[in-house]
């Protein structure tokens, strides 16, 4: 596990829930916080450099980790994701999954080359309820799918001390909160043809606050909203020709679904859910390893990479930018 912030603790829970996972090491800029979390969950590795911030080196160098997760901020994701699969260990990264698509499409290729399994750790992609979701969209029930509503939002701590809002860390709206309303809006429709972005933005020029309106040839729509700066329903609405539904909140964990058809009875389905919902993916990430999959279907690496092209078009509309986006090149071989 690297890092050892909100996140991965959540996750770490989770992977103590797998029956064919062992916790190894985990790493941390700063060595109370791995020394602590380390005992916190009992793994056995507590890695970290006080001095360069580069505890990661000593976890990926660890022969007993096979699989590293990467918890740390956005801008972090491509170096230390690209190490350890250079150090030939599979990875599965939080979202989004690296700052820009050309940092994808590096990791990608180096995975590939390398015969290794890399993920984008879009959990709600394989929770029960959002599965139900595209069984529902898939036998008809809607009809023709024409239009996608979706919000996820919260309030940011304010100062300098906040991850989500730091331009250093791949802060804003976008990357940190846009992949889950995308997800369902993708789920029903596919991606879009176009893409119209505009955001509020910080004095940091990060996006406090954004609207993506998705278009289609088929005349269908979507419209999502993320914000770091209110709280809002936090759910997704899909309508079809034949009917509705909605999800529960909030639509990155939903639990409950309410269908209603144009013609019939609306009803109401819940779902039991495994630990704070990770499960789902670990199990998926760890069955693609232990088959020698190199990526999930579920979560593929075409679906990562068309997400990073529209959130790069999305933010040149916005006018945000990133330290990550004026790299004059990528660093290094892709292979041994």
């Amino acid at each position: 596990m690297v890092a050892t912030g909100d996140i991965a603790a959540k996750v770490t829970e989770d992977i103590a829930r797998l029956e064919d996972a062992v916790l190894q090491a985990v790493s941390s800029r700063h060595e109370a916080s791995a020394v602590d979390f380390a005992d916190r969950f009992g793994i056995t590795r507590a890695c970290f450099d006080n001095e360069r911030g580069k505890g990661y080196r000593q976890l990926i160098d660890d022969p007993a980790v096979d699989v590293v997760y990467v918890a740390a901020p956005h801008a972090q994701h491509y170096e230390i994701s690209r190490a350890a699969l250079m150090a030939g260990k599979h990875v599965l990264c939080e979202k989004s999954l690296t700052i820009n698509a050309r940092e994808a499409e590096d990791l990608i290729g180096i995975a590939s080359a390398r015969g290794l399994f890399l993920m984008e750790a879009v959990w709600t992609r394989f929770l029960p309820c959002v599965n139900r979701v595209w069984e529902i969209i898939a036998r008809g029930e809607l009809g023709e799918v024409q239009w996608v509503q979706a919000d996820l939002g919260f309030q940011a701590p304010a100062g300098s001390g906040s991850r989500q809002l730091d331009p250093q860390a791949g802060g804003g709206a976008l990357l940190d909160l846009a992949v889950y309303p995308l997800t369902l809006a993708v789920g029903a429709l596919g991606f879009p043809d176009g893409v119209s972005a505009v955001g509020t933005l910080t004095n940091d020029g990060v996006d406090r606050q954004n609207a993506l309106l998705l278009t289609y040839p088929s005349g269908a729509a979507a419209q999502l909203i993320s914000s770091l700066v209110s709280l809002g329903t936090r759910t997704a609405t899909i309508c079809g020709t034949k009917g509705w539904l909605r999800t529960g909140a909030p639509l990155h964990n939903p639990v409950e679904l309410t269908v209603t058809p144009h013609r019939g009875e609306q009803r109401v389905e819940r779902f039991p859910q495994i630990g704070n919902g990770y499960t789902y993916e670990l199990r998926e990430a760890t069955r693609c390893i232990q088959s020698g999959l190199p990526e999930s279907p579920t979560m593929s690496w075409d679906h990562s990479l068309q997400t990073m092209r529209l959130f790069d078009r999305a933010r040149a509309q916005m006018g945000v930018h990133y330290t990550n986006d004026g790299a004059a090149s990528l660093p290094g071989p892709r292979s041994a």
